[in-house]
């Protein structure tokens, strides 16, 4: 991966950490192909069971696109008449959202600062977001004259409700974490200084889990969203009897019975 992203993965935890600091991990094309490379690496290793998302410094999770580098690739655009600076969100954007919200394993964004524009829309993608007291959250596209993208037009209506979500799209403004965990975009609020550890307790509980159950979970609210009861009652059928069969399941009943703390194999 270039090292405007970092990627380790150690006991089955996959940490992926933004590191353009100084740039208040603004997405330049670089962070964006190493941050799908990421994601999708992640995604596609049964060794990880879970995944960290979070980013170098303590002023900015991610600020969105680099818009120092975009304008450049914009004038380039308008003098060859194309709209090829665009295709960022087909190349980098959909993909990531996509790894991140499709993989089967829980994702946990530790937002320490600011997240705005594709920076929200990928701490939203996550399953769990643990905030910083001092980080804040921004929309931002209305702002520089954009629509949604990052996946935000179905993740943030689906948290916060429609009438809000438009609220916050057609009028950018700065969220604090506080505001952010009263609509139920942040999970959960930790002092700054604690969010690095915190963060990486809350990662490693996931990672020795029932992995195949989480899997199943994220599935289930997933496809329950826009789906009737009658289906989301077939789909919970379907997934339980899948995380029935996991070996973590007998693993668990087992160690209920004997008054023991499970150990879970991750399938």
């Amino acid at each position: 991966m270039a090292d405007t992203v970092l990627y380790e993965v150690s006991d089955g935890l996959a940490t992926i950490t933004l590191n353009r600091p100084e740039a208040m991990n603004a997405l330049n094309i670089a962070a964006k192909t190493a941050l799908r490379d990421a994601a999708e690496a992640a995604a596609a290793d049964p060794g990880v069971r879970a995944v960290l998302l979070t980013s170098a410094g303590d002023r900015a999770f991610c600020v969105g696109q680099d818009l120092k580098e975009h304008v450049g690739l914009l004038l380039q655009d308008q003098e060859s008449g194309t709209h090829a600076t665009m295709t960022t969100v087909r190349d980098h954007y959909n993909p990531i959202v996509r790894a991140l919200t499709g993989m089967k394993k829980p994702v946990i964004a530790a937002v320490n600062g600011v997240a705005a524009g594709a920076g929200f829309g990928f701490a939203l993608a996550a399953d769990y977001r643990i905030v910083a007291d001092t980080a804040s959250f921004n929309t931002s596209f209305a702002g520089v004259a954009l629509t949604a993208d990052s996946g935000m037009s179905w993740t943030l209506p689906r948290l916060i409700g429609q009438s809000r979500a438009s609220d916050l799209l057609l009028f950018p403004r700065t969220l604090t974490a506080q505001e952010a965990y009263d609509l139920g975009i942040a999970n959960r609020l930790v002092p700054a200084a604690e969010l690095p550890a915190e963060a990486l307790k809350l990662a490693r509980k996931l990672a020795e889990g029932p992995t195949v159950a989480y899997a199943a979970l994220k599935a289930s609210v997933a496809y329950g969203a826009d789906h009737s009861l009658d289906e989301a009652l077939d789909k919970e059928d379907e997934l339980q009897t899948l995380a029935g069969a996991s070996e973590d399941h007998t693993i668990a009943v087992r160690a209920f019975l004997a008054k023991e703390r499970p150990k879970y194999l991750g399938r």
